[in-house]
């Protein structure tokens, strides 16, 4: 069974709230969610979208992102800096960053035919709450929201 990567998210905020790495805990929080939201709410349960090409981009633009982060931490902590980790952590941003939106936009919207037909996750009303939730909807907000 698949779980939520609750010990990465502990790693990366004790690294934050020890100043490992000078990184706001706040922007490391939302970067951290919307992964797990990413890999577990979406890849995870939708299994129609694992095969995406989506997935694959946001995953290499994911893994390539943390090597050259923590290449440059490490290095930094070191007071041994190589100009090439450097230049690579200031430049490949300028790729990096519109790949995994891409990927990340490309498999919600892979996900949503699945999400729509199955009612994956969404509370209809009637219920003793009185509540309603539908996740197609969220799904399409989450999109949206990464307008601004």
């Amino acid at each position: 069974m698949f779980f939520p990567p609750f010990p990465y998210c502990q790693f990366i905020f004790s690294n934050c709230v020890s100043g490992i790495v000078p990184s706001s805990v706040v922007l490391t929080g939302f970067q951290v969610m919307s992964r797990v939201f990413l890999t577990w709410a979406v890849t995870h349960s939708v299994k129609e979208v694992q095969r995406e090409d989506g997935v694959l981009l946001f995953i290499i633009a994911w893994t390539v992102t943390e090597i050259i982060r923590y290449s440059f931490y490490t290095f930094s902590l070191l007071n041994h800096l190589p100009y090439l980790i450097k230049w690579a952590r200031y430049t490949l941003f300028i790729v990096l960053y519109p790949m995994g939106v891409t990927g990340e936009l490309l498999t919600i919207y892979a996900a949503l035919p699945a999400v729509r037909q199955s009612g994956m996750y969404s509370v209809t009303l009637p219920n003793k709450y009185n509540f309603s939730f539908d996740y197609y909807t969220f799904l399409i907000l989450v999109m949206i929201s990464y307008i601004p």
